[in-house]
């Protein structure tokens, strides 16, 4: 039996994009599906139509470049924003993971899964674009201090951001805050 890699690009059960410089050069069904957008409207669209703001597609693009020059590939997770239908504008968590397809070059070409999470992991407070950031980084176990070195902000700086998510989640601790968040 011979395998048609087109027909199982478009039924994979994740959504999948393949990229250049930063661009969805092609994307399955589901990822249409995820984000609530037709093929057109993602098709040699930059990324950042999937972010909730520019500067979050910014940031990000900064993060992820050194551990995707170094290792060719990367994974987190992150806000996303759906694009159109009933939920327009709404944000979800969303698992989202890169592989170069030359790590010599690594932005070059790419083909990058996302993962819906919001059945498990709904975004239940009105969070800035930084506190996502914070959040996504306290869910990988990270301390503020490497927080702020991944963010380029002080680790001051994150531990403010880190009590604003506390009062926003009721959470008494940081446990309590990860708990929180990964609950939703």
């Amino acid at each position: 039996m011979e395998i048609d890699y087109r027909l199982a690009f478009e039924m994979a059960p994740v959504g999948l994009a393949l990229s250049s410089n930063r661009t969805m050069r092609d994307c399955n069904r589901h990822l249409c599906e995820m984000f609530g957008a037709s093929p057109e409207q993602l098709i040699d669209q930059s990324f950042q139509v999937l972010y909730p703001s520019a500067d979050e597609f910014e940031r990000t693009g900064e993060r992820i470049t050194p551990i995707l020059n170094r290792h060719g590939t990367y994974a987190d997770d992150r806000i996303m924003k759906r694009l159109d239908g009933r939920f327009k504008g709404e944000t979800f968590w969303c698992h989202v993971t890169g592989r170069a397809m030359n790590q010599a070059a690594p932005h070059e070409a790419g083909i990058w899964t996302f993962e819906d999470l919001s059945a498990n992991r709904p975004v239940k407070a009105e969070l800035t674009a930084r506190e996502r950031e914070v959040a996504a980084l306290l869910m990988d176990g990270l301390t503020s201090k490497e927080i702020g070195r991944a963010l380029v902000i002080s680790h001051r700086t994150v531990e403010i951001y880190r009590a604003r998510l506390m009062r926003k989640y009721k959470a008494s601790n940081t446990g309590d805050l990860v708990h929180k968040l990964m609950a939703g």
